[in-house]
């Protein structure tokens, strides 16, 4: 029986608008915007004057970013996939290399977590996994591409493959985007976002630019003057020494020794290319604000790997320098600090549990990145204390205090480099080999041994050849790391 003072109160607190439904706060929207193969200072508001990025530039100065974000490398030559992997289940780099890319019902994605918190789930664009994960993942989605890249055989980003969502996660339908991948996977997003709802909506916009083959439309190239962009200061005409992957599709693409004028032409169009998906943020900006949900929404800018164009004699990911590893991390929106930047080491496997804390939703147990929340608050943020990078069983690197250790097993050989990233940023000077610096060598690489252990990784430097001979496959991930 409910008592006089009771139905007062209740009366009351109707009356005023403070019941709980009254006092609870709307929930914030999430979307996350994801370019493929930009590097992390190929934005202008961040230092580069030669290229045009108007819309990241206002993501920029009305949010945080993160100057050290990294990915944790990859198995193969294929980056991206468990990059995308990582940064969608918070799982370390062993952990997500499963046959064909398939996330498993036991890795749950940030997109699975709010889906089932109550939000509508929405993506567009690349997703390099499986069927079964997607639709755990989204309730709805359009211009879906599944795989790697959109081929020159196939009609590249001009003619991109593309699928309707599909319920029953069969996916058999494809069908050709009518423009441009990157204005397919904006005009998807802007239709969603047009849409009437009552439920928050996290959508998951990940675009196939600026990967090759680098073809972008006319307008945006006109924007570079290949005479007037300027050699990266590392620019070399092949790498110093055999890192084991000279000879991936990647590092195809031009002849080698490197010619400068080749290599300028390809900034050139790698520049346009981002311009080009710029554009195309910029249009999904300007649905958000148009449709008032703009303030309600926490922004997420992110690249999945970074891309040397020249750099060190290379032009690929596959390598372990700052130029491939290193991405663009931005978080704007409600709560986060306008133009402020943050120093501290991360890894794109932090953007899950930040989310779910900005939200206020639980995390899974398997979530084994940091939340990086504390970094939008006036409290000192420290982030990792190290960073562990890995390609294949060919390449293995730490980073702390500024200091990078990088170790090779190629054909029987184990090329060192030390790199003083903070007086030497574009890892040009090796100090490897310097009597001064051989108690540094020896403590990082002990430091590398043990991360490398703390992660399950199948190399271990007591064993000839690493324990594993020869290049890994994608396939063999599994077997070895089960």
């Amino acid at each position: 029986m409910v008592s006089g003072f009771s139905r007062l109160l209740l009366a009351v607190l109707l009356l005023t608008g403070t019941g709980l439904r009254a006092q609870s706060p709307k929930r914030l929207n999430v979307l996350v915007l994801l370019t493929d193969d930009q590097r992390f200072n190929t934005i202008r508001a961040l230092g580069n004057a030669e290229i045009h990025t108007p819309n990241m530039d206002r993501l920029v100065k009305s949010g945080t970013v993160f100057t050290q974000a990294h990915i944790m490398g990859s198995l193969g030559g294929a980056v991206c996939a468990p990059s995308r992997a990582m940064l969608l289940t918070s799982r370390p780099v062993f952990s997500v290399h499963e046959d064909g890319g398939v996330i498993p019902a036991s890795e749950k994605t940030f997109a699975e977590v709010f889906r089932e918190s109550g939000y509508e789930t929405f993506s567009t664009g690349k997703w390099h996994s499986d069927h079964a994960s997607f639709n755990r993942s989204f309730a709805s989605g359009d211009n879906i591409f599944f795989g790697g890249m959109h081929t020159e055989k196939e009609g590249g980003h001009w003619k991109p493959k593309l699928h309707h969502y599909d319920p029953t996660g069969t996916y058999k339908s494809p069908f050709t985007g009518n423009d441009f991948s990157s204005v397919c996977y904006a005009n998807a997003a802007i239709e969603f976002i047009r849409k009437p709802r009552q439920e928050p909506f996290l959508m998951y916009v990940a675009f196939t630019a600026p990967h090759d083959p680098r073809t972008p439309p006319e307008a945006f190239l006109r924007l570079y003057d290949t005479a007037k962009i300027s050699l990266p200061g590392n620019f070399m005409a092949k790498h110093p020494f055999d890192n084991g992957e000279l000879t991936v599709r990647d590092e195809m693409l031009l002849s080698t020794p490197r010619n400068p004028a080749e290599v300028k032409l390809e900034i050139a169009k790698y520049y346009a290319m981002i311009s080009e998906v710029d554009h195309e943020i910029g249009r999904v900006l300007d649905a958000l604000k148009a449709s008032g949900q703009y303030e309600n929404t926490i922004i997420v800018l992110a690249g999945d790997n970074g891309l040397a164009v020249g750099q060190h004699g290379l032009l690929g990911k596959q390598n372990l320098y700052d130029h491939s590893m290193r991405v663009p991390l931005i978080f704007a929106g409600p709560g986060i600090p306008a133009n402020k930047r943050v120093d501290a080491y991360c890894y794109l496997t932090d953007v899950f549990p930040t989310l779910c804390q900005l939200a206020g939703l639980p995390q899974p147990a398997t979530v084994e990145g940091i939340s990086l929340d504390k970094a939008f608050t006036p409290s000192r943020f420290t982030g990792r204390d190290r960073l562990f990078i890995t390609y294949s069983n060919l390449q293995r690197a730490i980073v702390k205090d500024g200091m990078k250790l990088i170790v090779y097993n190629v054909n029987g050989q184990h090329p060192v480099q030390l790199f003083d990233l903070k007086k030497d940023p574009l890892e040009k000077n090796n100090l490897a080999d310097a009597k001064t610096h051989q108690k540094k060598v020896a403590g990082l690489r002990a430091l590398l041994q043990s991360e490398m252990q703390r992660y399950g990784d199948f190399c271990d430097f007591s064993k000839a050849g690493w324990g594993w001979p020869g290049k890994l496959k994608w396939e063999d991930a599994k077997r070895i790391n089960p």
